[in-house]
């Protein structure tokens, strides 16, 4: 037969994995929760368009996203960008996969074909972070930080800080 002790044993193992089941069912939720909610909820595609002044200012550069790896069918990008001395303007054209915490970077090399390639410059500093990603789609025109020389950037490229996961790059192709 089983005593007391034993028994308030046994009750209070079942409480305890009750409760560690609970805290990392809650985890899990949350974590599927921050990954599928730009799936569910995508926000709004970017309207901006270039004004009649901008689009009288000197190009640096243009470039056109590409899908840095063909065997990924999640991570992708397609569309124009026009570089300017003082912003990034993503063209009416631009698409990306949805996805969690993306950021428009300047990165100093050309021709980046990997997330590897991408993870390397990253940790070499290599990059500028320019901002967050404000739509997966059309038009929209960010500010290049102060004190960045855009000259010394050869790509603007959508990269992932949450999984590390190179999203698009284009080479910027230089006026």
């Amino acid at each position: 037969a089983e005593t007391g002790s034993q028994a308030m044993r046994r009750f209070i193992r079942a409480i305890l994995i009750f409760a560690l089941g609970g805290i990392l069912g809650v985890a899990a939720g949350f974590g599927l929760g921050i990954y599928l909610f730009p799936f569910i909820f995508p926000p709004p595609a970017g309207t901006d368009q270039l004004t009649q002044t901008e689009q009288q200012m000197p190009v640096f550069a243009n470039g056109t996203f590409i899908h840095a790896d063909p065997s990924d069918r999640v991570h992708w990008g397609q569309g124009k960008v026009t570089v300017f001395k003082d912003q990034i303007y993503l063209n009416p054209d631009f698409k990306v996969g949805p996805g969690p915490d993306y950021r428009v970077l300047l990165v100093k090399k050309a021709n980046i074909k990997s997330k590897e390639e991408m993870k390397e410059l990253i940790a070499k500093k290599q990059f500028v972070e320019v901002s967050g990603l404000r739509s997966f789609e059309g038009g929209q025109r960010y500010a290049i930080p102060a004190g960045v020389n855009v000259e010394e950037y050869q790509s603007v490229v959508i990269w992932c800080w949450a999984f590390s996961q190179l999203i698009s790059p284009a080479t910027m192709e230089k006026k």
